[in-house]
């Protein structure tokens, strides 16, 4: 059985950047195009390896800086032959150019039925308005989306949802048991988990690209594969292959998306990408379990991270970076 590789993008505007008062262009620099390593970066790898994404676009922030903004996203991705689906978080819609502090409720769980509906209606509006195709799949901001969120997309002609993140369940709200990871029909439609391993203690860990290693990423392809997932949820963000400011490239990042783009090119008769288009395909109600937990796996990750944090994103130089993953490196070695 062939398992599919559902890459995902959310595509956003960063809060961070429109609330500490930058310009509306170095808003969109810093959130789409960081660092040369942003959206026309990542759609220039994926087309070099012949890969297919999904690019979940958040037009909210048109309501602030008008719907040329999110024009600009959409253009860029559907120019490369990519596809752009919905993205919503809503505190874009109490948000001010002028008052960088006001803001309205930041999730979707915050708002009753009938308000998410009116919400999701009109940020599927926005979106069309920047130049999408009625989209049939959606990602609520930071997962935060229950089983209201999911009847209000049924209603709007919303098929597919991919919201569910067990990594999240102090807001990833959908009624479906917490450990959830194979795409099923529920609430009107069908939805497809984000992928997840196991991590220390039992938790769940997202899988995506700044939050594992590339010795997990592939390990969990692998485990997908040998055991005949339909399907595995990759996610990424617009920003997330530069550091938290948008003004460098976060290396570590990168060398996992560039891994990863190659890994799926070099095995796409195992694990071929699709974008939404393909998940009609995609068979339901199995019984899929995420890759189990391994001490040394979580161990080098450690050491990775930290080395990432330390190096990268603070820029205390290598002394320190490798002072910090020493420790690390000796667990490993104890073993």
């Amino acid at each position: 059985m062939v398992t599919r590789v559902f890459l995902t993008v959310d595509t956003e505007l960063a809060w961070r950047h429109h609330a500490c008062g930058l310009p509306i262009e170095e808003v969109y620099r810093r959130s789409i195009e960081p660092a040369g390593v942003g959206l026309s970066w990542q759609l220039a790898t994926l087309k070099e390896h012949g890969l297919k994404a999904c690019f979940f676009v958040d037009p909210a922030p048109a309501h602030v800086y008008g719907i040329g903004i999110i024009e600009r996203i959409v253009g860029t991705i559907t120019a490369a032959g990519q596809d752009v689906q919905l993205h919503f978080h809503p505190g874009w819609y109490g948000a001010s150019a002028s008052n960088r502090e006001a803001s309205a409720p930041k999730d979707l769980i915050d708002y009753s039925a009938d308000q998410q509906r009116s919400l999701l209606a009109r940020a599927r509006a926005d979106l069309m308005a920047a130049g999408a195709p009625a989209p049939r799949a959606f990602r609520a901001g930071s997962y935060a989306a229950n089983d209201d969120s999911l009847d209000a997309l049924a209603s709007l002609g919303i098929l597919y949802d991919s919201s569910f993140n067990a990594a999240w369940p102090a807001v990833s709200r959908i009624d479906l048991p917490p450990r959830t990871l194979a795409p099923l029909r529920h609430a009107g439609l069908n939805e497809f988990p984000v992928g997840f391993v196991e991590d220390r203690g039992g938790r769940a860990r997202t899988l995506q690209i700044c939050a594992l290693s590339t010795e997990e990423m592939r390990a969990a392809l692998d485990h997908a594969v040998e055991n005949e997932h339909a399907l595995v949820t990759i996610v990424s963000h617009s920003f997330e292959l530069a550091t938290r400011s948008g003004l460098r490239r976060n290396s570590g990042h990168v060398r996992r998306f560039e891994w990863l783009c190659a890994y799926l090119a070099a095995h796409s008769e195992a694990m071929p990408t699709i974008d939404s288009g393909g998940l009609n395909a995609i068979p339901l109600e199995r019984h899929d379990q995420p890759l189990g937990y391994r001490n040394r796996r979580w161990l080098r990750r450690q050491g990775e991270q930290l080395w990432i944090n330390e190096m990268i994103e603070s820029r205390r130089g290598p002394l320190a970076a490798a002072a910090a993953a020493a420790g690390v490196a000796v667990g490993i070695q104890a073993l």
